[in-house]
């Protein structure tokens, strides 16, 4: 191989064989550990995140082998030059994947190592391929950056460092890592090529490996943190399936049905929820609200505010202090978090609405086939402003009426205030239903098939008495 652009400097001397020999135990040794860590992760591969490690395990056996041979090479200087042709090395050695070459310009020759006639699969008493019919051997993908690499080497005396893929007589396709430079003669011109060219197959295949299962282990954990969400949402958010009619004893005065609606386009679990509950004083709370985020931990915190909500309701307070009581939970948490959310108490002997909301939409009331938006009490989404005070107003309600409670995005791909007309528009159309159940259908039949980006939830309550 001719010498390099810079063989008139001396040869760097060697390190101490001491210093080499001292790494060469310290990667054995790391050898040792990374082995045992596989064994350990030994299964049945059912498990995404053993194979994953596993993989890594390979990959890095794999690279501690190479850096063992080439420290060995470094410590052992040089081979003299032999008289008779060394021994091929052994297939698949750390030898036989480096090999090397030198295209001669002037003469249209090349030379080739005998590694590089194992690499790729040619007969060693053949003539070498010249740069010219290198690429006959090169996967057609890959041809045009091999002879942009060359050009730019030949041309404009860059290095060569990038990676093609070669397929070999027998069919087998490989992965080459070439490095090289350009030889230059004494008036500067460009005489000749050499490089030196790696088989990086079985490196780049246990990086896929790695790859793929650790996508394979997102996905896994994806899956799962979703179905725990799903089930987390489910066991918090009211049993009742259908209608509901409250109170249990005495005369049933309240009609309710819910429904919370998926988002179409995530798979993440958001933090809407419906709740409605009989109290101790014979009162009925409703309450809808929406946490921020998607995922376990939101769906998490929403079943703490749920259950916050439903306990400080069963003690008596009142819709306004609940939801400072709220904020101050929301605002006190390790996490920082957002929610909206409406809260009502309903006392069925006076059929009266005391209500509250934090940055929540109002509820909406449909009374002989006509909608309107109640008039909001001041009050900031929970979590926002510490300290924050909440109003509260009462609403006479009349036998018929029917009270719709819902979260943001209930009617996707609308604004706020355009959501609120089109549902206040199928007025006519729910004073012709029977039930709340029917008035629930009826929405999801509307907005239900559209998508939404995220979980939207409804609910509705009819006075019957």
């Amino acid at each position: 191989m001719p010498p390099h652009l810079s063989a008139d400097r001396p040869a760097a001397q060697p390190p101490g064989r001491g210093s080499v020999d001292a790494l060469i135990s310290q990667a054995r040794r790391l050898k040792g550990d990374v082995d045992a860590v596989r064994r350990d992760t030994q299964s049945d591969g059912s498990d995404p995140q053993e194979r994953w490690q596993r993989a890594l395990c390979d990959l890095a056996l794999h690279q501690l082998d190479d850096l063992d041979e080439h420290l060995g090479q470094l410590r052992d200087g040089p081979p003299p030059s032999p008289a008779a042709a060394p021994p091929a090395p052994e297939r698949d050695s750390l030898l036989s994947r480096v090999g090397s070459a030198e295209w001669n310009l002037l003469t249209d020759e090349a030379s080739w190592s005998g590694e590089l006639f194992q690499i790729l699969g040619r007969d060693p008493a053949a003539a070498p391929l010249t740069l010219d019919e290198l690429p006959s051997v090169v996967l057609d993908e890959d041809r045009r950056r091999l002879t942009a690499m060359v050009t730019d080497c030949l041309v404009d005396a860059k290095p060569i460092d990038g990676e093609f893929r070669i397929v070999r007589p027998d069919g087998e396709a490989r992965t080459v890592h070439m490095m090289g430079e350009p030889v230059l003669d004494s008036d500067g011109s460009t005489s000749s090529m050499w490089a030196v060219l790696r088989d990086v197959s079985e490196l780049r295949r246990n990086q896929r490996a790695v790859s793929e299962t650790r996508d394979s282990l997102q996905r896994h954990r994806a899956h799962t943190e979703h179905r725990l969400a799903v089930e987390l949402q489910e066991a918090v958010l009211p049993p009742w399936r259908g209608s509901l009619r409250l109170p249990h004893r005495g005369p049933q005065t309240l009609d309710l049905a819910a429904r919370c609606l998926r988002s179409s386009t995530s798979a993440m679990i958001g933090g809407d929820w419906y709740d409605a509950l009989e109290l101790a004083d014979g009162e009925t709370l409703l309450s809808v609200g929406d946490l921020t985020g998607h995922g376990v931990a939101v769906a998490s915190g929403m079943a703490a505010l749920l259950g916050a909500v439903r306990g400080m309701a069963m003690a008596g307070t009142q819709p306004g202090q609940l939801m400072s009581w709220l904020n101050q939970l929301l605002d006190a948490t390790v996490q920082p978090a957002l929610g909206s959310a409406v809260c009502c108490r309903y006392r069925p002997d006076t059929r009266t609405l005391t209500w509250a909301q934090a940055g929540h939409p109002a509820p909406l009331l449909f009374r002989d086939g006509t909608g309107r938006r109640l008039n909001a009490p001041d009050g900031v989404l929970l979590g926002a402003t510490p300290g924050a005070v909440y109003a509260q107003a009462e609403e006479t309600l009349e036998v018929g009426d029917l009270l719709m409670l819902h979260t943001d995005g209930l009617v996707p791909g609308h604004s706020a205030a355009d959501s609120v007309n089109l549902l206040l528009d199928l007025g006519p159309r729910l004073g012709e239903t029977d039930t709340a159940q029917d008035c629930v259908r009826l929405v999801v039949d509307e907005f239900g098939a559209s998508e939404r980006e995220g979980d939207a939830c409804v609910l509705a309550a009819r006075v019957t008495y």
